[in-house]
């Protein structure tokens, strides 16, 4: 306890906390501000209703993955070509804000995919941010740690592929592996769980101190959609090579997997780093809200273009 009231006593801090503007805004105004000025479709709930950042309040205790439906479009325009062409809109404004981003130069962006196997991370990579350039953005998928990485912290092998100043880095899987994989299989106890919990707060709120915007978005789908989806990989020869045996040890275990992530969300949900819950057994759906929370964050950033040279307009090339 004396560990939380410690942390109380700390700002709300979040990515903005380092923006050189004073009229930076905390991220969850961000957007909400957004999602009244550009939302077309009133009736739908805002995107607050799918975070959660209050992890070190009692809050943390009510959250509870299993209330959110997978099969919910709280964006779709109810078209489905409509949303399509949405996604493919908003894909082309990241593009830009991508450039803008690498050439500012003051925030590096780390954005979190977590969800079960063929939750869809690998499309939601292509649908959204698939038209940026490779220059600045990098993606890392996260396997089971080698003898090396075994030898030290968990974290460290994490830490080395952290975004730098410009780029846009895209964890496929991530850090909370380490809170999910070992706690189903009971590796890890309590005490030791709830340890990982705070380290990893920790981790990510220094990440967020100097300079690092991190947004996590867990990709839900429902039990029945990840048996139609492993069935599809399984008829499909051209698919074969996405499919492991474990695929189907893990669904064994899917109540405990949907525990251990839902407490590892109400756990780590936190002002600086918060969590995004995708119902995602729509693709469309799914690539729709990552990207509009993607855009609307970025947004709120201020970016800016670095002053031009005068001396350069003097130049003529001949």
């Amino acid at each position: 306890m004396g560990r939380l009231k410690r942390r109380d006593t700390l700002p709300q801090l979040t990515y903005t906390s380092i923006c050189e503007q004073a009229e930076a805004t905390p991220l969850g105004a961000v957007f909400a501000t957004s999602h009244l000025q550009e939302d077309r479709l009133a009736r739908t709930p805002s995107i607050s209703a799918f975070q959660h950042r209050s992890a070190l309040t009692t809050k943390a205790l009510r959250f509870d993955l299993s209330r959110f439906d997978p099969a919910e479009k709280p964006l779709s325009s109810g078209d489905k070509d409509e949303d399509k062409a949405r996604v493919n809109e908003l894909a082309e404004d990241l593009n830009r804000f991508q450039d803008l981003f690498y050439a500012d130069r003051r925030f590096r962006l780390l954005v979190v995919l977590q969800g079960t196997d063929t939750s869809g991370k690998d499309g939601t990579i292509r649908g959204v941010f698939g038209k940026m350039s490779a220059l600045g953005v990098q993606v890392v998928g996260w396997k089971a740690p080698n003898d090396e990485a075994r030898a030290r912290d968990y974290l460290w092998r994490i830490h080395q592929r952290v975004p730098v100043s410009g780029e846009i880095v895209i964890f496929n899987r991530s850090h909370y592996e380490d809170v999910l994989v070992p706690v189903v299989n009971a590796v890890l106890t309590k005490t030791q769980t709830q340890q990982r919990y705070a380290h990893i707060n920790d981790f990510e709120r220094m990440l967020t101190e100097t300079g690092t915007v991190i947004l996590k978005f867990m990709l839900h789908i429902s039990k029945d959609e990840q048996r139609v989806r492993l069935q599809e990989r399984l008829n499909d020869p051209d698919k074969h090579w996405k499919f492991e045996g474990g695929d189907l040890d893990a669904r064994k275990k899917w109540d405990d997997y949907q525990r251990a992530y839902s407490n590892a969300i109400a756990a780590t949900g936190t002002p600086w780093a918060p969590w995004t819950i995708v119902p995602a057994n729509s693709k469309t759906h799914r690539n729709l809200m990552v990207a509009t929370v993607m855009k609307r964050a970025l947004e709120g950033l201020k970016l800016k273009y670095p002053p031009g040279d005068p001396a350069l307009n003097q130049i003529v090339v001949k």
